[in-house]
């Protein structure tokens, strides 16, 4: 990408940013034994002054947020596909109802294991790459379920939604990524927001399309046709989306949107462990916090949409396609719960506040759906399950923010790794959980089950200690004129040595 490139508000974001050069560390210069120990093991990494630089915003960042969005609504899509029309396939592949939550729950456990590798790919290749893989098998799997729409092929339809699950563990730490190395720091939760909203969108279009696609008829001829055309829209959907990214994507700006993403490009790769990364995650304790407390709301999330079906089907029988609907709700007025706090955290930056109270809405959300779930009004249940939706699904992008605001400035796929691994294992745990409390006490005690898990959820949040590092570093670079930011919480420079451990 070329200067001439097309830039937002030239006046504004082409500024030359003055850099001060930094100081030359020597012996004693500090007057203390550790200062000196210090400018010995930095001497080598640090280099004397850094070269005068500028920050931009380009137009083409919004191409790349949009790109995003469509591939991972493509993914998210095919993740509810089979759960929500669950007694359907059950049917036609002439298996139980715990085989087909295995359809989706098999999104969850890839996850697990393949998340460090992908993270550490990401880290050493960067998002180019990543996006390439991702659509590639998304792509893979839409077609091999093209293959799979006979009674017989359960195996090959599984394998399908297998490499579309080895997709998601390269798409859903992505957001926050993607907005801190493409937009600037007033935007950046926005942008997270839109990218965690492509997500929900194409859940959203999870739940509404496949009971209209797919009706509940007897004949498995007829029905296999109506699987078929499912599964060719799909296909051809990520098909052109794979070739977009091949043509469109692109790794980063020439020159980044923040101070804060300035330090971050002023890490050299060689000194960077992803290793010692890792380690200094786990020993920041408010991070640690926040890792359990989104997988417990975001655990419920899945088993909530996962087992939705058979939730409303209990109470209302034959109504598929309205429970597809429902879910339907959840996602949409969560899709606008997410919006709506992203642009409130980029006005107030209150990370903490905003993410407490959606926590406690969400559990205040999941009582109030549980207490109205067996009343008999299905409209009822449109209205709170709408209202658990938009904080429950809201929480999404505010838990993703909050942890780059307190990890920085360590990679942000690799906290958002790590957030989405622990909500993927505590989604198996409660799908499983709820499903057998569910079989056996039915659909109230399985409600119940996940409101205690949400309330210990809440109370975690309100424990965790709010250090804004990446908001910190913004301002303190800005005021100092330098991409240092020898004031902030965690320096470049000390990422340098850590790395080294």
């Amino acid at each position: 990408m070329g200067e001439t490139e097309a830039v937002e508000d030239d006046n504004v974001n082409d500024i030359q940013v003055e850099v001060l050069e930094k100081q030359t560390l020597a012996e004693g210069d500090h007057g203390t034994e550790q200062s000196a120990r210090d400018e010995k093991t930095l001497d080598s990494d640090v280099t004397p002054s850094t070269p005068l630089t500028r920050i931009r915003l380009y137009k083409r960042r919004w191409i790349i947020v949009f790109l995003f969005s469509c591939y991972s609504l493509s993914n998210s899509f095919q993740w509810i596909q089979y759960g929500i029309i669950n007694n359907i396939f059950m049917r036609f592949y002439n298996v139980d109802a715990f085989t087909i939550d295995w359809m989706s729950m098999i999104y969850m456990l890839t996850y697990i294991p393949f998340i460090f590798p992908v993270t550490w790919l990401l880290d050493k290749k960067g998002l180019r790459i990543i996006a390439l893989v991702a659509t590639a098998l998304n792509c893979a799997g839409t077609w091999i379920k093209v293959l799979s729409v006979k009674p017989n092929l359960f195996a090959v339809t599984f394998f399908g939604q297998f490499c579309c699950s080895c997709a998601q563990v390269f798409i859903l730490g992505m957001p926050s990524r993607i907005a801190s190395v493409w937009f600037g720091s007033e935007e950046v939760s926005t942008a997270c927001s839109i990218g965690v909203f492509g997500n929900q969108l194409g859940v959203a279009i999870g739940f509404l399309l496949p009971p209209i696609l797919v009706p509940n008829v007897e004949d498995l001829d007829e029905l296999a046709h109506h699987i078929s055309i499912m599964f060719y829209i799909t296909a051809g959907v990520a098909t052109l989306l794979f070739i977009l990214v091949v043509f469109a994507f692109q790794e980063r700006p020439e020159l980044p949107p923040t101070q804060a993403q300035a330090v971050a490009r002023s890490i050299p790769p060689e000194q960077y462990s992803y290793t010692a990364s890792i380690l200094r995650l786990l020993r920041n304790k408010p991070f640690i916090l926040l890792i359990i407390s989104y997988g417990l709301n975001v655990g419920c999330f899945y088993a909530v949409g996962t087992l939705l079906n058979r939730m409303i089907i209990e109470h209302y029988p034959g109504e598929e396609v309205n429970a597809g609907r429902i879910g339907l709700t959840i996602v949409v007025a969560g899709m606008v719960g997410s919006l709506i706090c992203g642009l409130w955290l980029d006005r107030t930056k209150t990370y903490k506040q905003t993410t407490l109270v959606v926590y406690f809405m969400s559990l205040v959300g999941m009582i109030i759906y549980a207490a109205t779930l067996n009343l008999g009004h299905l409209w009822v249940v449109f209205i709170t399950a709408g209202a658990l939706g938009f904080f429950m699904t809201g929480y999404l992008p505010l838990g993703f923010e909050f942890a780059v605001e307190l990890t920085y400035p360590e990679c942000e796929g690799t906290s958002s790794g790590l957030l989405n691994c622990s909500a993927q294992v505590f989604g198996i745990i409660f799908t499983i959980s709820q499903g057998k409390i569910m079989d056996t006490y039915g659909t109230l005690a399985g409600n119940i089950f996940l409101c205690v898990f949400l309330l210990i959820g809440t109370v975690m949040t309100g424990f965790i200690k709010s250090e804004l590092r990446r908001q910190n570093a913004n301002r303190t670079a800005e005021a100092a004129g330098t991409l240092d930011c020898p004031n902030s919480d965690v320096p470049s420079a000390i990422i340098l040595r850590e790395a080294q451990l």
